[in-house]
């Protein structure tokens, strides 16, 4: 029976006990206390209404009746507009109280209806209010004021924190008010991609000296680590508006032979920091004890890569055909604690940590890429002859790499291959390009996307659950050599020295700066970009610090550039995000990230 059937039906069985052609007994327990029928007035057709149980005495005044006569009367106006049903069935004898009575039995009802937020506990609703986001709690709040007390309660807002990434080392005590502080974060995010986008911030160059080219830069959390052809280490803070420089003492300095080994590589991490040299020496520093190595041990050939755990105190170095792993013990001591025998020399070499805690070695040699792991046997995850590996990157549960392949004999062009590290079988396999892939960033992607660098001058977005490429940018003029991607922008290094910074969502460039040598190494967060531009050539004329010509050695030595693009650099001369203009040793010009200002006004 449809609600309208229902309704009209229940209007006119009212109306007929109203007027009493309807008179269902009503059980004894229901019925309330009227007088007896003897003392009844009698009751007449018009006012049977009043004669009904538990209806108001006739003695009362008319004003005690006027609900009910409201009542009639909307039961009357709805009878003229809808016809009532031609059969309406009365309910079972005997069981069915009165309509009035039911009518005023719904309405107390009605009044009684228990509101969730009084009636349960205050942390049974905390729980049902923590599965909203922070757009959900805002609407609750406009509520009611129980439930405005509930969506700002500090541990929602503190799980709202965490769950977007913000204050993620803090504990709920740290905070007064953690719906503040997630606004304050979100208002500096919102001012910091405007300063991105378009190009408001402040650009320099990390200091050098005479008679020093530099090898290799890594960063780590704002942390820059820089190895030179004179064998220094130096180690910069840019965290710090000072950018505070620490000089690492090596093993060389109290060699006698007097020779300056060059440095190779170098690799930083929370706690450590390594380098390897052109000899087969490996210096190690603790970031937390002093300038002076911690560790030290050799190889007896070149070493052609170095790779440091992010998590854990492991280093892996690979020389000639071996791949050794140096780890220290509960009590400190370092030793070897495993070796790897390869085929051919390691190009590239990744060290993570699995779940049980030990390192776990992703290395390519050639065209074969190895699985290696502690007291396992070694695994070959690809290995396809005449297809060598170009690049290579490895996150916590897969790596990626770019498989050169010969398409003008094939028809196929060159791929990425992406593989699962726990089941060690290829999840996909992304690109059909003409040039070789030079490089490659996965760990530092957003989930289910990769970016690339090619040698066709294009940067290339790839999402690993489609395997197809988002977006495409052509770049550069003589290749890419290094990316980085986050949620809305790619940053591009190519061979001529140019830096791109892109929209990904738009597809079109922002801004772009350039440099001498190529672009090896790029790493930015929210509020800095730092880029190395390392020459090919390290012992160019002019880079000793014997040679007269200085600007042939500024020429040659390679730049360290960091672009901050924080808030809070403002000086105290100006109220405004302002920038610093990079000196172009190439032609003399002045490449602006913003606004131009006067260098010695900052």
């Amino acid at each position: 029976m449809s609600l309208e059937t229902s309704l009209d039906e229940f209007r006119s069985r009212w109306r007929a006990e109203i007027r009493g052609e309807t008179a269902a007994p009503v059980p004894q327990k229901r019925r309330r206390s009227t007088p007896s029928p003897e003392l009844a007035p009698p009751c007449e057709e018009d006012v049977a209404w009043r004669c009904l149980p538990g209806s108001p005495l006739p003695e009362r005044e008319a004003g005690e009746n006027r609900y009910v006569e409201l009542a009639e009367s909307l039961l009357r106006e709805a009878e003229e507009a809808a016809p009532v049903p031609a059969a309406a069935r009365p309910g079972p004898p005997h069981t069915a109280p009165s309509l009035l009575e039911q009518l005023i039995s719904d309405l107390n009802e009605i009044n009684e209806i228990p509101f969730f937020d009084i009636q349960l506990p205050y942390e049974i609703a905390l729980q049902i209010f923590q599965y909203l986001d922070r757009k959900e709690l805002g609407r609750c709040a406009q509520v009611s004021k129980a439930w405005r007390a509930l969506a700002e309660d500090e541990m929602l807002w503190y799980h709202i924190c965490q769950r977007e990434g913000y204050l993620t080392d803090r504990q709920v005590t740290a905070c007064s008010s953690w719906k503040g502080a997630l606004k304050e974060r979100r208002t500096r995010e919102s001012m910091l991609r405007m300063n991105w986008k378009n190009r408001i911030g402040a650009v320099s160059q990390l200091q050098y000296e005479l008679g020093k080219v530099l090898c290799d830069a890594h960063v780590y959390d704002g942390v820059v680590l820089a190895g030179y052809t004179s064998g220094d280490v130096h180690l910069w803070d840019t965290r710090t508006s000072s950018l505070a420089e620490s000089f690492l003492e090596t093993s060389h300095a109290s060699d006698d032979s007097g020779l300056n080994h060059h440095v190779s590589f170098v690799r930083l991490s929370k706690s450590l920091a390594v380098a390897a040299y052109d000899n087969g020496t490996i210096d190690v520093w603790s970031l937390l004890v002093g300038r002076e190595p911690i560790h030290h041990y050799q190889h007896n050939q070149k070493i052609q890569a170095l790779a440091l755990c992010p998590d854990t105190a492991a280093i892996a170095t690979a020389s000639s055909f071996q791949i050794r792993v140096e780890s220290p013990d509960d009590k400190g001591y370092w030793s070897s604690s495993c070796n790897f025998q390869t085929q051919k020399l390691v190009n590239f070499l990744h060290l993570i940590q699995d779940s049980a805690g030990f390192p776990v070695i992703v290395a390519a040699a050639g065209e074969m890429v190895y699985l290696l792991k502690q007291d396992v046997p070694e695994k070959v995850l690809h290995s396809t002859y005449g297809h060598p590996i170009t690049c290579l990157d490895v996150s916590v549960q897969q790596a990626a790499f770019g498989v050169k392949s010969y398409g003008w004999i094939t028809n196929n062009g060159n791929k990425i291959h992406v593989y699962s590290l726990q089941t060690s079988q290829c999840l996909t396999t992304l690109g059909n390009s003409t040039g070789d892939f030079t490089c490659i960033n996965l760990k530092d992607s957003p989930p289910h996307l990769l970016v690339t660098g090619n040698r066709d001058r294009r940067v290339r977005v790839y999402d690993l659950r489609c395997s197809k490429s988002l977006c495409s940018f052509y770049a550069h003029q003589l290749g890419v050599s290094a990316v980085q991607m986050d949620d809305w922008k790619v940053v591009s290094g190519g061979e001529e020295g140019l830096t791109c910074t892109w929209d990904q969502r738009m597809g079109t460039k922002l801004w772009e700066m350039h440099a001498r040598h190529p672009v090896r190494y790029i790493w930015f967060n929210s509020q800095s970009l730092i880029t190395a531009n390392i020459p090919d050539e390290k012992h160019p004329r002019g880079a000793s610090i014997m040679d007269d010509d200085l600007t042939a050695h500024r020429r040659h030595r390679g730049t360290i550039n960091v672009y901050e693009f924080s808030v809070d650099q403002t000086s105290a001369e100006s109220v405004l995000p302002i920038c610093r203009s990079s000196y172009s040793e190439v032609t003399g010009y002045n490449y602006n990230i913003g606004l131009a200002v006067p260098y010695d006004n900052v």
